[in-house]
C-alpha cells in the first residue's frame, strides 16, 4: 500500500524554508500546496515550481481547505500568533525553532493546539539528527550505565552571516541564545533523558557592530544527577567542523579554505538595508537563489558540533558518519548510513504524529522545556547566579522528559 502524502502550506519562504526545501523535495510523503510570504518574487517562484497557491496573508493560508499542515518558517516573533490561527482552523503545525520568545507564548500555542486536537511539532533542531538518535538508543540499551556528563561545543561564523536587524537584537529573539542554544539544549536534554533543574551561564557580546550575544558557556544540571557543559561561539575564528572530519552542519563537505569568508563578504556591503537585501537575495525566489542540486553525492548526516557523552561505563561520541563508543576494554564503531533525504527524521515525526497519531518527541511541551533553559541562560548571565528551573511537566509525559 502506498503512503499518503501530507499537504503542506508554508508560512515564510526565507532562510529556514530554503534549508528545509531539499527535505520537502526528496520525501514522497510531502506535497507543497500553498504558501504565503511578503516577497512577491518568492510567491511567484513557489507557484511556478510547485503549482501551488499563493496567499497574501497567513489568515488566508490557514483557511485554505487544501492545506493539512502548516510549516511556520516566519521570524520568531510571529510563531505564537500564527500557531494559534492555524490551530483554530484545524491545521497541524510544524514550527521552526525557537518555538517562541516567552513561556507564556508557548503555553498559548500548546493550549490552542490541544483544544483543536491538532499536532504541534517544533523543529528542525539538531536533536532530530540520526547521530544523536543513535547515541540515545545506545544509552537506552543500558550497557554503559547512566549518563553522568555531557560536553557540547560548536564554533561557527554565525554572527557574520547576513542578518535582518531583529536578528541582532536579543529582545526581538536575536543572537546565539535563541537561534543556536536551542539546538545544543535540545541535544543534551535528549541525551540526558531527565528534566533540567538548574542553569549557570555566561555570555559574550564582543562586537559593537553586531550588538547581541555571539557566544556563551553554560552548565546545565539534570534531576538524575547528570550535568552538561555547553559552549558556542559564532565569531567566525576557529571552526569546530575541523573536529568533525570537515563535515559541515548540513552534512556537506567543507575545508579550511572557507576560513573568514563570512566576514569578508559582510565587509563588502554596508549594514542595515543592504545586509537584509543580501540575506533575502540568496533565499528561495531571490535573485541569487540556487535551487537544490538533483543527483550527485549525498551529504552525510547533519550535526551541531562535537558532542561527548560520559556514562558510568563508557563514553559516546556521535559523528556525522559513525557513533563511537569507548568502553572499559574496547572501542566500538556504529556506522551510520548516508541519508537518502536530508532531515528525513523531521518528516518521520511529523508523519507518524499526523497520520498514525503517535506522540512526537519534539512536541510543544518538549520545546517549551528547551526554551525555558535558553531563557535561563539570559537570566543567569544577567544576574550572575545559578537559575533554578520550574518542574518540566506536561499532561502526556508526567514529570520526566
Amino acid at each position: 500500500m502506498s503512503q499518503r502524502t501530507l499537504r503542506v502550506g508554508v508560512a515564510g519562504l526565507g532562510r529556514a524554508f530554503t534549508l528545509m526545501l531539499p527535505t520537502f523535495l526528496g520525501d514522497r510523503r510531502i506535497e507543497l500546496v500553498a504558501a504565503t510570504d511578503p516577497r512577491p518574487a518568492a510567491l511567484d517562484r513557489f507557484v511556478a515550481d510547485f503549482k501551488g497557491r499563493a496567499h497574501e496573508s497567513f489568515e488566508s493560508l490557514a483557511t485554505d481547505p487544501a492545506v493539512e499542515v502548516i510549516y511556520i518558517a516566519s521570524p520568531h516573533g510571529f510563531h505564537a500568533r500564527q500557531t494559534e490561527i492555524a490551530a483554530a482552523h484545524g491545521k497541524h503545525v510544524l514550527v521552526e525553532k525557537p518555538m517562541a520568545l516567552s513561556l507564556d507564548e508557548c503555553r498559548r500555542m500548546n493550549a490552542a493546539c490541544g483544544a483543536a486536537g491538532v499536532q504541534l511539532i517544533v523543529g528542525h533542531c539538531h536533536s532530530f539528527d540520526t547521530p544523536i538518535l543513535k547515541a540515545r538508543e545506545i544509552i537506552a540499551g543500558g550497557g554503559l550505565g547512566s549518563v553522568r556528563m555531557i560536553h557540547a561545543l560548536n564554533y561557527t561564523d554565525f554572527l557574520y552571516r547576513p542578518r535582518r536587524p531583529e536578528e541582532l537584537d536579543t529582545s526581538a529573539g536575536g543572537g546565539v541564545v535563541f537561534s543556536q542554544a536551542a539546538h545544543q539544549v535540545d541535544v543534551v536534554r535528549l541525551l540526558a533523558d531527565s528534566p533540567a533543574v538548574s542553569v549557570r551561564a555566561v555570555l559574550g557580546a564582543w562586537d559593537d557592530a553586531r550588538p547581541t550575544e555571539g557566544a556563551y558557556t553554560a552548565l546545565v544540571w539534570f534531576a538524575n544527577g547528570a550535568f552538561a557543559s555547553l559552549t558556542y561561539s559564532g565569531y567566525g575564528h576557529f571552526d569546530s567542523d575541523e573536529w568533525c572530519g570537515w563535515i559541515g552542519e548540513m552534512g556537506q563537505a567543507k575545508g579550511p579554505e572557507s576560513h573568514g569568508a563570512a566576514r569578508r563578504r559582510l565587509r563588502e556591503i554596508p549594514t542595515g538595508a543592504a545586509e537584509t537585501a543580501l540575506k533575502s537575495s540568496s533565499t528561495f525566489g531571490g535573485p541569487t537563489y540556487v535551487p537544490p542540486a538533483a543527483g550527485g553525492a549525498r551529504p552525510a548526516n547533519q550535526h551541531f558540533g562535537p558532542i561527548l557523552v560520559s556514562c558510568e561505563r563508557g563514553d559516546i561520541r556521535p559523528l556525522p558518519d559513525v557513533v563511537m563508543v569507548y568502553g572499559d576494554a574496547a572501542i566500538k564503531r556504529h556506522p551510520l548510513a548516508t541519508p537518502e533525504v536530508p532531515r528525513f527524521e523531521v518528516i518521520d515525526e511529523l508523519y507518524n504524529a499526523v497520520v498514525h497519531g503517535r506522540r512526537p518527541i519534539h512536541d510543544g511541551f518538549w520545546a517549551m522545556g528547551t526554551l525555558e533553559v535558553c531563557l535561563a541562560f539570559l537570566q543567569s548571565a544577567r544576574e550572575r547566579r545559578e537559575v533554578h528551573l520550574s518542574p518540566q511537566t506536561d499532561p502526556g509525559r508526567g514529570s520526566g522528559e
